[in-house]
C-alpha cells in the first residue's frame, strides 16, 4: 500500500500562511492569553525603542562647558560627563577640571579668537568680584561692631 498524497505530508509554506489565521492553541491555553507579535513585528519594536533612546540621549546631552583659563566652549556630540578624566582644553591645556557649566545659548562662533577673549575678559571680572566678596563682608561686620560699641558707650 502505497501513499497516494505526499503533499499532505509536508508543511505549508510561509506564503500559504495567513497572517489572519488565528494561532494554534492547546488546551491548556487561556482565551484571554496575549498573543504574541510575530518575530519581524517583534525586530521593528526593538529597532523603534531603540532609535527612540537614541533621539533622547542626544538631546539630553546638550550642556555646554566653559573653560574658566580661556573662555573655550566644549560643545561637542561626546557627553563632557562621558570624555576622560585626562582630556585637556585644545586652546590652553586647562585640565577638565577646570571646566564650569556654561548656560547661556551658545553661537557657531563661540570659539572665535576675538569672541573667546572677550569671553575671557568677562570671567576674570566675575572672578575678581568673587575675591573681593569675602573681604567686602569681613569689613562690614568690622564696621557694625565698631557702631555697635560706639552707640554702647556714646548713651551709656
Amino acid at each position: 500500500m502505497a501513499l497516494q498524497a505526499p503533499s499532505l505530508l509536508r508543511a505549508p509554506a510561509a506564503a500559504e500562511r495567513s497572517a489572519a489565521a488565528p494561532p494554534l492553541r492547546s488546551s491548556f491555553s487561556a482565551p484571554w492569553a496575549v498573543r504574541v507579535p510575530a518575530p519581524a513585528a517583534r525586530r521593528r519594536v526593538a529597532r523603534a525603542a531603540a532609535t527612540a533612546a537614541r533621539i533622547t540621549m542626544r538631546v539630553a546631552s546638550k550642556q555646554a562647558y566653559i573653560c574658566r583659563d580661556c573662555g573655550y566652549i566644549y560643545n561637542d556630540r561626546t557627553p563632557f560627563e562621558k570624555l576622560a578624566d585626562n582630556y585637556f582644553c585644545p586652546v590652553c591645556g586647562a585640565p577638565k577640571r577646570r571646566f564650569r557649566p556654561y548656560e547661556p545659548a551658545v553661537s557657531k562662533n563661540a570659539n572665535a579668537t576675538d569672541v573667546r577673549k572677550a569671553r575671557k575678559e568677562q570671567l576674570k571680572k566675575d572672578e575678581a568680584i568673587g575675591q573681593a566678596l569675602p573681604i567686602a563682608i569681613v569689613v562690614g561686620v568690622i564696621a557694625l561692631a565698631g557702631l555697635y560699641f560706639y552707640l554702647n558707650n556714646a548713651y551709656n
